[in-house]
């Protein structure tokens, strides 16, 4: 095997949700090509309605599936690989449907085009669900355009063939290659997608089972060319300086001095548009190289004019959190039964906590950067763009390139380059329209790479937080009043990414009684969509809560979770974003089962459990945890149990836990971004630490491969992390955890 190679965050990704193929959209793309065979994939259902011409001109579609007279299959692979493993999961469904034999596969890495491709964009763990059905259907319909093929050449009923191995197969033994009959099968009618079949799953070679990545060798060989790698004739090398308070603007600068350094070409101001997912004022320097440039960088002195900059401060924020705590918000998410007539019940047993989680940031292992070719036109012609674009959903980048510099989509090119990690940060095109405009000035193609410092300090972060939580339990020991008040975080009076407690959100819908009100402070430090949008800090809370409900009424955590979750139900059925109790309680039991769950562990060491449902997955995990008097905390081990639907790659599936728990781990542990004056404190490794090797705990994964359909698995792992852990340091300690990054309780990860 092997590979060659805008909306406001949260809209984009959801959009990416709503994205649905039809049968109308399917494609044949007739005529075959050097003795081989050719079927174009699917448009998405909006493209395909408005692009009768494309239709009609078949000529123009790319192909999803190649079969060449040599045996060779090619899948090209449409969407942008970050990590998530699309580029391999995606593939072997189509290999799948059409019998191929996966070591004749050959995945190629598509173009940007989305009048060829649909959507191709990645984000929210949507990937896997919005194209399932898609792939099965390219795959089904190649197979039986195949197994027509061989039922001319063989002369043989359709119905005693079937396609497997790469062959189509006679119930005698009698066979035919795909390379063999690809010029034919080309020329067959395709069928209705409406009639054609899906392969049983207790049929399947390939889906479940571990295939490596089709990129692993490359990557793990330093071949793997990334954004930060791209290379184009007449390059320059530019570095950008911001404003260290979001939004001041440039006054002046030593750009006489700058331009005199060694290997600098020009240094020049560029004035923003204000928007922070555009182009903020600031001094572009270009060079021969990025060494020199980030030398004059660090050397330059700029006046800003910070009159109407960020003036956020983190402390503030944290002051008034503390003022609210315990009172109502102005605003209420959902009210049922009577929460107050619970807590006034003598009988019942009341508790009040309160939660804080700082902001974090993506801290990718490639920072931003991007190449543009910016074009002047001659001759008549008009402006032309060439962008070499690491991004999750690159194509969203062009409305705002046409706006800002007057480009033509027709004369805009983006070639997608892999991605050094995301978790939400790439849907934003700030980075490449800094590229874009110092292309334009300097005359010649450009690739602007961000510094580390840039990266921490110019992100869009998760956003931070508080929680002030109450909850009532009876005399037995169930709970019957749950009670929050959310204190989130507004952008312009609207709420960031992830800023938000759902009136469905767990156990809302589970009892009787709840009672959820926010208060929004208005803040202009830019959020985004970082991995497990808003789950992966209400899971904290909410699973620590309970915990703490729990050992209040003297009941065993996992027995308060089941009873909570009730018996089988799904809230929405046929909705997979919609919470399924039987899912649940079988992640649940099966996480306990396999991590000895009441088990008798040595003095400081603790079993914590924590379940989430987010992103139409059901995940609940058991940490295992050691901590010594001096609150050295070691992460032993971490049991999840996965409830996604069907696994496609289980060595992808088993790779996105094993990252989503450390994931979850480094960021609790010790990850923190503060502001004051609207200026980001931390910049380096030095200040914002990540989990080191010593410090990985051992993860094990373990599936339900249900009945449903299959979901995405890049997010769901991780929330559960940190409650996991949170409350097994309880356990070992009887100390709670209310605060994330853990080193401010105190405790130091070893």
């Amino acid at each position: 095997m092997k590979k060659d190679t805008d909306l406001m965050g949260w809209q984009a990704v959801e959009h990416l949700a709503e994205l649905k193929v039809d049968r109308r959209s399917f494609i044949k793309l007739s005529g075959a090509s050097a003795g081989g065979f050719l079927l174009a994939g699917f448009m998405s259902s909006t493209v395909a309605e408005n692009s009768s011409d494309v239709l009609v001109s078949g000529a123009e579609l790319n192909a999803f599936i190649r079969v060449s007279s040599d045996g060779k299959i090619t899948i090209y692979s449409s969407l942008p690989e970050m990590g998530q493993g699309v580029s391999t999961a995606l593939p072997m469904i189509i290999a799948e449907e059409l019998g191929a034999r996966w070591e004749d596969v050959e995945v190629v890495a598509a173009p940007i085009n989305e009048q060829k491709y649909g959507a191709q964009g990645a984000g929210g763990s949507t990937s896997i669900p919005r194209t399932w059905d898609q792939m099965r259907r390219m795959g089904a319909s190649a197979r039986e355009m195949f197994i027509s093929a061989g039922s001319l050449v063989m002369e043989l009923p359709k119905e005693e063939l079937s396609a497997r191995d790469s062959r189509v197969v006679h119930e005698t033994g009698r066979f035919m290659t795909f390379g063999q009959l690809a010029t034919l099968a080309a020329k067959q009618d395709v069928p209705d997608p409406d009639e054609v079949q899906f392969k049983a799953r207790e049929d399947y070679t390939i889906i479940g089972t571990s295939v490596s990545g089709v990129d692993n060798l490359v990557i793990s060989t330093g071949a793997a060319l990334f954004g930060i790698d791209t290379r184009v004739p007449d390059m320059l090398y530019a570095a950008y300086q911001k404003c260290p308070a979001i939004g001041g603007r440039f006054v002046s600068a030593n750009l006489d001095e700058i331009k005199k350094m060694p290997g600098i070409v020009d240094a020049f101001p560029l004035n923003g548009n204000g928007d922070v997912r555009q182009l903020l004022d600031g001094v572009a320097i270009v060079g021969s190289n990025t060494h020199s440039v980030f030398q004059a960088k660090d050397l330059l002195e700029i006046e800003w004019d910070e009159g109407q900059a960020s003036k956020d401060s983190w402390t503030q924020m944290v002051e008034r959190a503390n003022e609210l705590k315990g009172n109502q918000g102005s605003e209420t998410v959902i009210e049922k039964g009577d929460v107050e007539q619970e807590f006034s019940n003598t009988e019942n047993r009341v508790l009040e906590s309160f939660y804080e989680y700082p902001f974090v940031a993506h801290f990718c292992m490639e920072p931003m950067n991007c190449t543009a070719d910016y074009r002047k036109g001659s001759s008549g012609e008009k402006d032309s763009l060439e962008l070499w674009l690491p991004h999750q959903m690159a194509t969203r980048a062009v409305p705002t390139l046409e706006e800002m510099f007057g480009l033509n989509k027709d004369r805009i090119t983006i070639n997608p380059v892999r991605l050094g990690g995301s978790f939400g940060r790439r849907i934003y095109t700030e980075y490449a329209c800094e590229a874009v405009a110092i292309s334009k000035q300097i005359g010649k193609p450009v690739k602007l790479t961000w510094t580390r410092e840039d990266d921490v300090r110019h992100d869009f972060y998760r956003v931070g937080g508080f929680q002030s939580v109450k909850g009532a339990v009876d005399k037995n020991g169930k709970l019957v009043a749950f009670q929050n008040h959310f204190i989130g975080m507004h952008y312009n009076n609207r709420p960031v990414s992830g800023s938000r407690f759902s009136s469905s959100e767990f156990p809302l819908l589970n009892i009787e009684n709840a009672h959820v009100t926010k208060t929004m402070f208005d803040i202009k430090t830019p959020c985004g969509p970082w991995r497990a949008p808003g789950a992966n800090t209400t899971a904290f809370v909410v699973q620590s809560f309970l915990d703490e409900l729990a050992h209040a009424s003297g009941r065993d955590y996992l027995d308060f979770l089941l009873e909570i979750m009730g018996e089988p139900r799904w809230f929405d059925p046929d909705n997979v974003r919609s919470l399924n109790t039987g899912r649940a309680r079988g992640v649940i039991q099966l996480a306990a089962e396999k991590a000895g769950w009441g088990k008798t562990l040595p003095q400081e060491r603790g079993l914590g459990l924590a379940f989430h449902f987010s992103h139409a997955g059901h995940i609940a995990e058991v940490a295992e945890v050691e901590v010594d008097r001096d609150k050295r905390v070691r992460v032993h081990k971490v049991v999840v149990a996965v409830d996604v639907g069907p696994i496609i790659n289980m060595s992808g599936a088993v790779s996105q836990v094993q990252g989503s728990v450390i994931d979850g781990l480094s960021t609790m542990a010790g990850q923190k971004i503060t502001m004051e004056s609207g200026r980001i404190e931390q910049s380096n490794l030095h200040d914002y630490p990540v989990l080191r090797l010593p410090q990985a705990p051992l993860v094990e994964a373990h599936f339900i491969q249900s009945e449903y359909r299959p979901t995405g698995l890049g997010e769901p792992a991780l929330p559960p992390c940190a409650p996991a852990i949170a409350n097994a340091i309880f356990a070992a300690t009887g100390e709670r955890v209310r605060k994330m990054p853990i080193i401010e309780e105190g405790f130091t990860l070893v």
